[in-house]
């Protein structure tokens, strides 16, 4: 194996893996280390890599040909692609260590901050150092950092469970840069206890674009394992239809303590998406659509769909309506594409490119009238109007896909069972 004889596995995270060919098959998430009698250092049985549609797997170690900071080479393009699931006396590395804290033998505590594995005579990889932040008070991660033999620290008996132990800043260092959705697929390999501590340490922005990107089982401990005034600032980010979708899994008691919470502006959009039937134009909408008056320049919607909090979905278009320009608007007159507004004159008017001619949705018009609306007109969102013909929202395709999915489309372990006879005839054995 060409490969450095000492790797530290948290630089690993998110470095691309390769098969012998070139071609890249996934990113490296975590190591998996098999727990040993006799004080022995865990052994290394391979790698978990992150492949395309979010696909945990299992590389062994033995399949791995070279490691280095920038990519992981494999021996062979055949893989294994059930997915990962951790067996008895296994711990992921990056997960269940990581800010572990811990005793040095006659030194200081503090936290542990990586982890080395290293490669012997025979072939066999094993965690044989850890780096560990001294513990110094508030400073906690400024204090020294020891590069020790794994036997030389106290602290990972009962590596199964989840103790008082653990902080979350190293393990939040290494989750930080990926995408929501991929962070949500992380969160859900860790223990519980572990996923809510780490879901908490997340900033609320952060932790709203995560806990939409969840099974809603999960969703809902997550949110229950905060203090109820986190929990509504943390709605507040939400965009109102995923918070109201959280929601409504909720007791109604609980509901209305947390839109209580909420301030008033944040929470009334939410308030009105709760009142529709589940299953209907209005359950699905989201209340804030780009909205603009027809006396709105085209340079106008141009620099407004540019603003990057939009998701592509609501950007792709502009709807028109007369004041009042948030929702129930004033009357619905129309919506702007965003190819039309790029061949138009940026000094035009909005009012004379609207197109009209594609009858809105109403707030009661079920799920599959709007899929197959959308699917004959070629369109990524659709207005609703109430009876007075005020704009109340817009569904978007992506509201639809999130609907028309099976309710547990995003629990990996639903997923992974419904998976697996597929996965078998797909791929070959890989250790």
């Amino acid at each position: 194996m060409s490969t450095p004889n000492r790797v530290y596995i948290a630089r690993l995270a998110g470095v691309a893996v390769f098969d012998p060919n070139g071609d890249q098959v996934g990113r490296v998430r975590d190591a998996v280390a098999r727990m040993r009698h006799n004080q022995r250092p865990p052994e290394v049985v391979g790698l978990v890599a992150e492949m395309p549609m979010r696909r945990r797997i299992f590389l062994s170690i033995n399949r791995i040909t070279s490691i280095d900071p920038d990519a992981v080479v494999l021996g062979s393009g055949t893989l294994n692609l059930r997915r990962f699931s951790k067996r008895p006396n296994e711990l992921l590395v990056l997960a269940e260590l990581l800010d572990r804290r811990v005793q040095l033998e006659d030194g200081p505590s503090g936290s542990v901050v990586d982890v080395a594995m290293e490669c012997g005579r025979t072939g066999e990889w094993t965690l044989t150092r850890v780096a560990v932040r001294e513990q110094t008070g508030r400073l906690a991660r400024r204090g020294h950092l020891h590069q020790v033999e794994w036997d030389r620290v106290r602290g990972f008996g009962g590596i199964d469970g989840i103790g008082d132990t653990r902080g979350t800043a190293n393990l939040l260092a290494v989750l930080e840069d990926m995408r929501p959705a991929d962070l949500a697929n992380a969160l859900q390999d860790l223990p519980d206890a572990r996923r809510n501590e780490v879901a908490a340490a997340l900033d609320d922005e952060r932790l709203a674009d995560v806990l939409s990107e969840l099974p809603e089982r999960d969703q809902v401990e997550i949110l229950a394992a905060l203090d109820r005034e986190r929990a509504a600032d943390v709605l507040e980010e939400m965009d109102p239809d995923d918070a109201a979708d959280l929601l409504n899994e909720l007791p109604p008691p609980e509901q209305d303590v947390l839109l209580d919470l909420m301030e008033p502006d944040e929470a009334d959009p939410v308030r009105q998406l709760l009142r529709y039937a589940s299953g209907t134009a209005g359950s699905v909408m989201t209340s804030e659509p780009v909205i603009l008056p027809p006396d709105a320049t085209v340079a106008e919607a141009l620099a407004r769909i540019r603003e990057p909090q939009l998701s592509p979905a609501v950007a792709a278009q502009v709807f028109v309506a007369r004041s009042p320009l948030t929702t129930p608007t004033g009357r619905y007159l129309g919506m702007v594409h965003f190819q039309r507004l790029l061949r138009e004159p940026p000094a035009d008017l909005l009012g004379g490119v609207v197109v009209n001619d594609i009858d809105p949705l109403r707030p009661t018009s079920p799920l599959p009238e709007i899929t197959r609306r959308m699917a004959t007109y070629d369109l990524v969102a659709m207005p609703v109007v109430d009876r007075n013909n005020r704009l109340v929202g817009a569904v978007t395709v992506d509201d639809v896909l999130d609907h028309s999915l099976p309710p547990d489309w995003r629990d990996r372990d639903a997923v992974r069972a419904a998976s697996a006879a597929a996965a078998e005839q797909i791929g070959g054995t890989d250790g």
